[in-house]
């Protein structure tokens, strides 16, 4: 598997895995405005071969990222490959600056809390009724890069 930054090319079919993954998906004119205007914008691609199986976007605003979007291919899952897109989320914002990343998820997602907390995010609070196709609360999740030298906190 590699993981790549996203391009135009990849999108039909990374609008089929968010179609498959999400009761509410992005359209492509998201995407667009994500990969063409966005410049706070970075999306990755994990291929197997040339298909794309998973993709991952977050924004870099000034020192902070923020995780917009993650999924993987439904026949793709379980082989951790959301661990090594999120991975690479992380490494890029840290060699971009950033020093803390956050991202909601569903209360009903355990398996991407899960995910989030064994890499070290921790639960910081709730957005009451965040998600638009069922008003689910979504939990606000943190994680700060520690700089060699500095103390945590």
């Amino acid at each position: 598997m590699a993981v790549v930054p996203m391009t135009i090319r990849h999108l039909d079919e990374v609008l089929a895995i968010e179609r498959a993954s999400f009761p509410s998906p992005w359209p492509r004119s998201s995407f667009l405005n994500e990969l063409l205007t966005n410049d706070c914008a970075r999306y990755y691609v994990c291929l197997e071969g040339d298909r794309v199986v998973g993709y991952a976007g977050m924004w870099i605003i000034l020192d902070e990222a923020h995780i917009t979007n993650i999924a993987v291919h439904p026949a793709y899952r379980g082989r951790r490959l959301g661990e090594l897109l999120l991975r690479t989320l992380m490494q890029e914002a840290a060699r971009l600056g950033a020093d803390r990343m956050t991202l909601e998820v569903r209360v009903s997602n355990l398996p991407a809390q899960r995910l989030y907390a064994r890499l070290g995010f921790v639960r910081a609070g709730i957005r009451k009724g965040y998600y638009n196709d069922n008003h689910e609360d979504a939990i606000i999740m943190w994680k700060h890069f520690y700089r060699q030298g500095e103390e945590h906190a």
